[in-house]
């Protein structure tokens, strides 16, 4: 199994930038996908996540109405669509899949991606 997060850069405060995740998952229609993150010297936290046909989405209050998650299980890949980036979305974004039942927006997911660094400039 193997999530490839893609997408990362830099960007200054206002802007935006798309996040991909490409998964080798089998049956990766069964699967929720999350967005996670961590900044230097801070712990990881739940972004966003959905569940396995896009019907359900979550988002961390941060972030509610900057980002919008989606996927393509055409293609397996999960997206994070990120606008009004503000200096404190800097962090590593990694995503996540698990396909047990599960709170989405804790960290119990079994399958995690390498990360891709976003930066935002102030």
């Amino acid at each position: 199994v193997q999530l490839q997060a893609s997408g990362g850069g830099w960007v200054q405060a206002g802007g935006s930038l798309r996040l991909s995740c490409a998964a080798s998952l089998h049956i990766f229609s069964a699967y929720c996908l999350g967005w996670f993150r961590q900044a230097p010297g801070k712990e990881r936290e739940f972004v966003a996540a959905i569940n396995w046909n896009g019907g359900s989405t979550y988002y961390a209050g941060s972030v509610k109405d900057r980002f919008t998650i989606s996927r393509d299980n055409a293609k397996n890949t999960v997206y994070l669509q990120m606008d009004s980036l503000k200096f404190e979305d800097t962090a590593v974004y990694y995503c996540a899949a698990e396909v047990a039942p599960f709170d989405p927006m804790s960290s119990d997911y079994e399958y995690w991606g390498q990360g891709t660094q976003v930066t935002v400039s102030s």
